[in-house]
């Protein structure tokens, strides 16, 4: 290729992952505000967070389009084609991630609304470590990190493990109170979402792996998520 159409391909690939880049740098605000409107039990801010998700929407369809033109029109290969399909991967990830905070953020505007229910500490836990990996993550995309990369893969055992806790306690306070049922069934819903959102991390984590290396992490992915098979009350079935 002339020097011309080298300098015109790296410069689609460069803005390419600038795209990648900025989305992720709105999911973590994203998740961040959805966080913080939790804890201080802010509708309003809830409600922006809500918002927020059209921007992330919008970066996943110019993500789209970038990589269609590059696939279309310069044919990469090899580590080039790695890191093409890898970002419409992250993306999608990405996009889901911010679906997930925004599902917080609703679930934060129906609990300003009721009682307190008894503080599960492990929620904001959870909204921790959750950011950490989503800002590792980011962090190792961008700098092809492998072994941050990993680290972030490795860390989704504690958010299901902190899962399954958190879910014993809410159905603890259901089960001692009626009146709990309603915010501690928000809440469940709350962690939920945080625990979707540790594996699109670890998502991201896998796709870095691969755009690096070119190998796949062949390991099986840690899962210690006992809520996901919990049976509640008498007679009910494993979902």
């Amino acid at each position: 290729m002339s020097g011309h159409i080298v300098k015109s391909y790296d410069e689609q690939i460069k803005r390419l992952n600038g795209s990648i880049t900025r989305m992720g740098g709105l999911v973590e605000a994203q998740l961040a505000a959805c966080i913080n409107a939790l804890q201080r039990r802010d509708p309003d801010l809830a409600l922006a967070t809500v918002e927020a998700d059209k921007e992330v929407d919008e970066m996943e369809r110019l993500v789209d389009e970038q990589v269609v033109n590059l696939l279309a029109l310069r044919q990469p290969v090899a580590g080039d084609l790695r890191l093409v399909i890898g970002a419409l991967k992250i993306a999608s990830d990405l996009e889901r991630m911010a679906d997930y905070a925004k599902n917080v953020a609703k679930r934060v505007i129906a609990i300003s609304q009721v009682a307190p229910a008894t503080p599960a500490l492990a929620i904001p836990r959870m909204g921790a470590i959750v950011r950490g990996m989503v800002k590792d993550v980011l962090d190792a995309y961008v700098n092809r990190d492998v072994e941050k990369a990993v680290a972030v893969w490795n860390r989704d055992e504690e958010i299901d493990a902190l899962h399954s806790s958190l879910f014993r306690e809410l159905v603890t306070y259901m089960m001692e109170d009626p009146r709990n049922i309603t915010p501690s069934t928000h809440l469940l819903f709350v962690a939920k979402n945080l625990e979707r959102i540790g594996d699109h991390a670890t998502n991201i984590a896998e796709m870095v792996h691969y755009q690096v290396t070119g190998r796949a992490l062949i390991e099986a992915r840690p899962k210690h998520d006992e809520a996901s098979f919990a049976v509640v009350g008498p007679g009910a079935a494993p979902r």
